[in-house]
């Protein structure tokens, strides 16, 4: 499901003062996929963040980015000023020969070069950087708890639309079961007249014509499959009722439900019956679509 949540936090200690915040997107997926954008200095907290993800969702892709500055700095900025002077001649000479095929070097892209711009900034201890990413990992809990009533306000509404879709296929499948019980009578009377036909010229003993008869008959019976459709459509929901993490369990009945309808299609001979096949394989590729947004 789609969603975004965004916390914001607080740190200081001593002379250190930090605000940061955290941004947390989520959009559809089958599978959970999590990926993270951790300042510099930051990248030891991966796998912790990760992991609290793991363990409040199990679909979707997951962009989580931290933003994360020092209030009070104690900062102190140098120029390799001799490096830079080396740069800037190579840079010059590199740009006077090949003026068609360069841009003309700025201040700026000289400043980018490794080495030359130095920022030392006030370093942490480790017991203050540990308190650091509490103070960090707890906002990131607040972040997610907003994101999962975000997304579960979305769920409640996807849930209508497949309860719907659910009465739909239901519907379907009783129209299905009405067509479906005057076919026998009709299928053998059909297939009675054929063989007559064919009869009339070939010696068929009345055994070997009640067998075949029979054999058609059975093909042709599309009671079994309407029912099973009846039972996954009860198991789906009951799974609503059940509630909690419910997609995946969704998406194999999914399964189930085409499953039935392709044999319903391919057993079918009734047009109308074959139709209603074809309606109930639409309805449930949109029921399955919609499954795919759930938790």
């Amino acid at each position: 499901m789609t969603g975004f949540a965004r916390s914001d936090g607080t740190f200081q200690s001593g002379e250190l003062k930090y605000a940061f915040s955290w941004e947390v997107k989520s959009v559809n997926a089958k599978g959970l996929d999590i990926k993270v954008k951790l300042p510099i200095g930051f990248d030891e907290m991966e796998g912790e963040v990760k992991n609290f993800v793991s363990q409040n969702f199990t679909r979707g892709t997951f962009n989580l980015f931290l933003n994360i500055q020092n209030e009070i700095k104690n900062t102190e900025i140098t120029i390799d000023e001799t490096l830079l002077e080396k740069i800037k001649d190579k840079v010059l000479k590199v740009y006077t020969e090949n003026e068609n095929i360069f841009l003309k070097p700025s201040v700026t892209d000289l400043l980018k070069v490794d080495g030359v711009l130095k920022i030392n900034e006030t370093t942490i201890d480790d017991e203050t950087k540990s308190l650091l990413y509490k103070a960090l990992l707890e906002t990131l809990k607040e972040a997610l708890k907003r994101l999962q009533m975000a997304r579960a306000a979305e769920g409640k509404k996807i849930g209508l639309a497949l309860l719907q879709l659910l009465d739909e296929i239901e519907k379907k499948r009783e129209n299905g079961e009405e067509i479906a019980k005057g076919m026998q009578t009709q299928i053998k009377d059909k297939i009675s007249e054929q063989i007559k036909t064919f009869v009339a010229e070939t010696a068929v003993s009345p055994e070997r014509l009640e067998q075949e008869v029979l054999f058609y008959v059975m093909r042709a019976d599309v009671k079994e499959e309407l029912e099973r459709l009846k039972a996954h459509i009860l198991n789906a929901r009951e799974i609503f009722k059940q509630g909690g993490n419910i997609g995946r369990k969704l998406d194999f009945l999914c399964q189930e439900l085409n499953r039935e309808a392709n044999t319903l299609c391919s057993k079918s001979m009734d047009l109308t019956l074959t139709q209603i096949g074809m309606d109930l394989k639409a309805l449930i590729e949109q029921f399955r679509e919609q499954v795919q947004n759930m938790e």
